[in-house]
């Protein structure tokens, strides 16, 4: 199988060996503190204020599958996302974004505590 994505903006990639410790259907979305600091226009999303529920315009799109690293979550993801004209591009704040249908399509595939590897 095989499927476009998005990937994260210089600077904001993530690589390496990790569990898909996660997965999660119509996820919320809470940007990290991270984002926040440096778009505060995010703060109205900001965990403190409970995220961004889940729906057609939610970044995370239709499902979301949680990278860990080590045990610890490492904020990077792969998920879908409403933006399909950012497949293809790197364009995110790092993860990994493909389009809904993909991700639904991945999600039933990928097995608990599936290895996940980003080069």
């Amino acid at each position: 199988m095989r499927y476009g994505v998005g990937l994260g903006a210089a600077g904001y990639a993530w690589h390496g060996r990790g569990l898909i410790q996660w997965k999660q259907k119509w996820p919320r979305w809470t940007p990290p503190a991270e984002m926040v600091a440096r778009e505060p226009q995010m703060r109205p999303l900001s965990a403190e204020r409970g995220g961004m529920n889940p729906g057609p315009t939610n970044p995370l799109g239709a499902r979301a599958l949680y990278i860990y690293q080590n045990g610890r979550d490492t904020l990077y993801r792969v998920h879908g996302t409403p933006d399909w004209q950012s497949i293809g591009k790197a364009a995110s704040s790092g993860c990994v974004r493909m389009l809904n249908q993909d991700v639904i399509d991945l999600y039933s595939r990928v097995p608990d505590k599936a290895e996940i590897v980003v080069l």
